[in-house]
């Protein structure tokens, strides 16, 4: 039950500490810059273009470096809270909750709002509702993922 409540607790302290950092403080365009010197797969990422938050990111619109770094962002953003959920899931099991899916799923989606709400008070952050149903759509895949394996796993074993 420890173990259970560290990684709690870890995760909600590591969202709390990401969503306070301005954006400066978070930019990872001159480590991009640097790394990825000779723009790898430039070819393919031009391909892609994504709606967010009423305009159209892509490397046409936003560059090579910046829409590289948009993809890590939301990538956090949905790995992130698809972590969070699986751990507050294992929780709530712990406690033999009744659904411990449905109610983790909820409280990412109440942490996810509540740091965006938190972020729009930030100078140089904004709070976005499209990240919150990035993070719900994290969490709800990493859910769907946990329970497939599950079941997989109680059939098998039968």
């Amino acid at each position: 039950m420890r173990k259970s409540i560290f990684f709690v607790v870890t995760g909600l302290i590591v969202v709390a500490i990401m969503s306070n950092m301005s954006y400066e403080q978070q930019s990872l365009l001159p480590f991009l810059q640097d790394v990825l010197q000779d723009k790898p797969l430039e070819h393919w990422l031009s391909q892609l273009q994504f709606h967010y938050w009423g305009s159209i990111v892509s490397v046409e619109t936003k560059g090579y470096f910046k829409f590289v770094e948009f993809l890590i962002r939301k990538g956090t953003h949905f790995f992130g809270y698809g972590l969070l959920a699986l751990i507050l899931f294992s929780f709530y099991n712990r406690l033999k909750w009744r659904f411990p899916m449905i109610l983790s799923f909820i409280s990412v989606v109440v942490i996810a709002s509540l740091d965006e709400y938190r972020q729009s008070m930030i100078p140089g952050r904004i709070g976005v509702v499209d990240d919150v149903m990035l993070d719900a759509s994290g969490a709800l895949t990493f859910l769907l993922i946990a329970k497939l394996i599950l079941v997989m796993y109680h059939y098998v074993k039968r």
